[in-house]
């Protein structure tokens, strides 16, 4: 405890600034990787890391802690190398001078969404066009918006349904909607759930690629089936079918309408908020895409 006291009453104001740079510099970089897949590699990096280190020092295991050390220069080249994709997005961003902007959308902009959506889904739905409708929440989706092609456009519902019909280029993707309420991409490519916990096991492609992006995401997704015309809702990887437009304009309200609940989306309340809406039993169906 002395040391920590001599320490603290010996720093000079060149090593505080040293110290405040090298945090922005890590406070930038965990900020970028936020909500990307690669956040839980780093993370598991980190944890092994600091784990063996603390092992080998409190324990004097010389041979784990030579092999430590060594290991640390290679990470230093390796990690560029494995993280090169938010790297790259880090830089893009300070150059654009929004390294720490969200932009998230006001709760009009957000019920001007979810309208627009529910009025696009309820025809989709009637037409049995194939449909797969993403809202962003808290976490970061630029990875998953980058497989898409751009589009940065309001929301409205022609659009949507524009998008999703079957002889365009783009119905056969999701549709991509930012923090912002903003259509970001369409066409995009999301990962496929390998869970077997799902409602049936013939479940489509759409419907499995909604579960799979909410389960490594906060995010929100709103499925058509071309098959059958029913709507789903899927959030934190489970899946809700057979909605009415009420009840889903209801499950998109509670889950995304709020501005107070996206940003406190990993909070176990506000998936009991959600899913309370959800409660209702709903049957199984024959495999839909």
């Amino acid at each position: 405890m002395q040391e920590v006291f001599w320490v603290i009453a010996n720093i000079t104001p060149g090593a505080i600034v040293d110290i405040t740079i090298v945090a922005l510099v890590l406070f930038a970089i965990t900020f970028s990787f936020r909500g990307r897949q690669a956040a839980t590699l780093l993370r598991g990096i980190v944890i092994a890391f600091v784990g063996l280190f603390l092992l080998a020092t409190f324990l004097r295991l010389q041979a784990l802690s030579w092999l430590l050390n060594n290991a640390f220069t290679a990470l230093l080249v390796a990690i560029p190398l494995i993280f090169q994709n938010e790297l790259r997005s880090l830089l893009e961003k300070l150059g654009q001078g929004r390294l720490f902007t969200t932009g998230e959308a006001s709760e009009d902009i957000r019920m001007s969404v979810i309208n627009e959506i529910v009025k696009a889904v309820e025809k989709l739905s009637e037409r049995r066009h194939g449909a797969l409708i993403v809202l962003q929440r808290s976490s970061g989706l630029d990875e998953f918006i980058s497989t898409g092609v751009q589009v940065d456009s309001v929301v409205k519902s022609e659009l949507l349904l524009t998008i999703f019909w079957p002889k365009t280029e783009l119905h056969d993707g999701a549709v991509m909607i930012n923090r912002e309420g903003r259509i970001a991409s369409a066409a995009a490519v999301l990962p496929l759930t390998a869970s077997r916990n799902l409602p049936t096991p013939k479940m489509g492609t759409r419907h499995r690629a909604s579960v799979g992006i909410t389960e490594i995401t906060d995010a929100l997704c709103v499925v058509v089936s071309e098959e059958t015309g029913r709507i789903s809702v899927a959030q934190a990887g489970r899946l809700v079918m057979k909605l009415e437009p009420d009840r889903l304009r209801a499950v998109l309200i509670a889950a995304y309408g709020d501005t107070t609940i996206s940003r406190a989306s990993g909070l176990r309340a506000t998936l009991r908020t959600v899913w309370r809406t959800m409660s209702t039993p709903s049957p199984q169906v024959q495999g839909e895409r």
